[in-house]
């Protein structure tokens, strides 16, 4: 039951980054963006994918949500980096 939750917990934030991967490619901006925050948020899935590796409770489709969640985040980031290099040759 531990895991289904954990699933649905991944879930649920994952849902999230497609809205904002789209967001970010419809207004070709980082504005409203934190890197800082993109970059905690990846460090905390590389934190879960590892514990899931480590830990005796090892289950590959729990491992596949955070490692999906993860790409969604380093997508965005990726974006977030080559639209921030847009608008500081704009603003030049």
């Amino acid at each position: 039951m531990a895991e289904v939750l954990e699933i649905m917990m991944i879930f649920a934030f994952g849902f999230s980054w497609p809205n904002n991967i789209i967001t970010t490619l419809k207004n070709k901006s980082t504005k409203g963006k934190s890197l800082a925050f993109l970059v905690l948020i990846d460090f905390g899935y590389i934190c879960g994918i590892v514990g899931k590796i480590i830990s005796g409770n090892f289950a590959w489709y729990v491992l596949f949500f955070y490692i999906l969640n993860f790409t969604m985040v380093s997508i965005d980031l990726v974006l977030y980096f080559y639209y921030r290099n847009k608008e500081k040759k704009e603003d030049v």
